[in-house]
Order: structure tokens, then C-alpha cells, then sequence
């Protein structure tokens, strides 16, 4: 199986490097797609300098700050014409910890399209965060699950893969939230395309160096796309319309057990 992991960056020198040899040595055999909205601390010409090194480390440039979710649909667009067969999605500044590559990415063979590295199933954790703060993401994503009946504990989770075959289906040019809104409906578009989801827990950390890219402004735009997206759902379900199923896991010793 080719995996592509898709690394959006602006302004990710101090970490760009460090991460690509992390990932790298956990999954030798994946590529890197590095999308890099015009950073003006070149990080992109670091991807290029490690790139010689490593092989299989794409960059693809973009002249000015798009947004997560484009960068997100740049990369999962640039690896299927590549002819990867999943795509991971990754944050640059070490939240995600690339030593969870391998068992997010094993869920894939037993069949599920979507694997969602989530903090809230057993296992899964967030050190060094404040109650409110935790109680803000928690309860998003509840509202999430219960508005849009995802049956995922984590819908706003950034460190997930999708494989191909779902990514095929969905219509990308549809897909038009940003930040935390990106993930939800992109979990929400895979359910209503019939993908079977699976989580695996995570530890999410805050980023270690630069600044976070994340406002205010983007999880309000997420809570109101979850309330048109949920009666766009009623409204079909009035009508007639079905949705997906998500699968529940199967426990086996690829889905952390470990």
C-alpha cells in the first residue's frame, strides 16, 4: 500500500525538517507531500534540501495562505493523480506525533476508509490543556456527533488518513469549510458516502515551536456549518435521503491494543 502523508506548512523552518525525518524513519516506505502556502521563512526550500536526502518528499507550492481544508484538498488531489493509496493528514508543529503513523495507518487493511486519530476513546489523551479549553473540544465535538449522528467521538481531529477509494467518491470541490469545520465535514461527507470509520487513540500535544494558526473565528464558522449541515440532514431525511453507516472497530492487534 502507497501512503501519502499531506503536510500543509506556512511558516514551519524551525519544525519542517526535524518532522520529515521523523516520519520518514517510522514509514520508510510513505511519501511526503509538503503544501506550503508561500512561507516566507522558506520552508519550502528546506522540504527540497531534505528531499535529495530522503526521496519520495514532494513540495507543492502555493503562492499565498489558502486555508487548511484547500491545502488539505491540493494534497489529497495531487496523490491520487499520483496513484497513493491513502492519504494521511498531519500537522507540522509536532501536535501530532509521528510515532502514531504506523498504527493509524494499519486500520486500512482490515478495511476501513477512514481512520480518525482521536483523543477522546480509551487511550486517547490531551496532556497540559485547561478544563475550559478541553471542555470547549469536547463538547464540539458532541454537538457534532449528536446534530449529524457521525457515531465518531472525535470529528475535529486534525491526524487521521483517508484511503483513496473514499477520497474517489467524494467531491473535493464540495468541500469548502476551513479548520475545524474541515474535519467535521469532511468526516461527515465519508459517512454519507458509506466509508467504514474506525478511531484510534492519540496523544494530542500543543505545538511545540511557532505560533498556532487556529482563531475564534474558524471553530464559530464550525459550529454553524454543523447547524446548516444538520438540517440539510433533516431536510433529506424528510425526504427520503440516506446516509452511510460507520462501522464499528474490530478488535485485533493492528487497532491499538498496544
Amino acid at each position: 500500500m502507497r501512503v501519502l502523508v499531506v503536510v500543509p506548512t506556512y511558516n514551519e523552518a524551525s519544525n519542517i525538517e526535524a518532522l520529515l525525518r521523523r516520519v520518514h524513519a517510522v514509514l520508510p516506505d510513505a511519501g511526503i507531500l509538503v503544501v506550503d502556502d508561500g512561507s516566507p521563512d522558506g520552508t519550502a526550500d528546506l522540504v527540497e534540501k531534505v528531499a535529495l536526502e530522503l526521496g519520495d518528499v514532494h513540495v507543492l507550492r502555493r503562492t499565498e495562505k489558502s486555508g487548511l481544508g484547500s491545502a488539505y484538498r491540493a494534497g489529497f488531489r495531487w496523490g491520487l493523480e499520483a496513484g497513493y493509496d491513502a492519504c494521511v493528514e498531519m500537522d507540522a508543529d509536532f501536535s501530532h506525533d509521528p510515532a502514531a503513523l504506523p498504527a493509524l495507518v494499519a486500520p486500512l487493511e482490515d478495511g476501513y476508509e477512514l481512520v480518525v486519530g482521536s483523543r477522546y476513546v480509551p487511550g486517547g489523551s490531551i496532556p497540559n490543556w485547561s478544563w475550559h479549553r478541553h471542555l470547549l473540544s469536547w463538547g464540539g465535538n458532541r454537538y457534532a456527533d449528536a446534530v449529524l449522528g457521525l457515531g465518531v467521538k472525535d470529528s475535529t481531529a486534525g491526524f487521521r488518513v483517508y484511503a483513496a477509494s473514499v477520497l474517489r467518491r467524494l467531491d473535493l470541490d464540495r468541500i469548502k469549510a476551513d479548520g475545524y469545520g474541515f474535519q467535521i465535514e469532511m468526516t461527515y461527507r465519508a459517512k454519507q458516502a458509506g466509508a467504514p470509520i474506525t478511531e484510534v487513540p492519540i496523544s494530542f500535544v500543543d505545538r511545540v515551536s511557532g505560533e498556532s494558526k487556529m482563531s475564534s473565528a474558524i471553530v464559530v464558522e464550525a459550529l454553524l456549518l454543523v447547524a446548516w449541515w444538520g438540517l440539510a440532514r433533516l431536510a433529506g431525511r424528510v425526504g427520503g435521503g440516506r446516509g452511510g453507516a460507520v462501522r464499528a472497530p474490530r478488535r485485533t492487534s493492528t487497532m491499538m491494543e498496544r
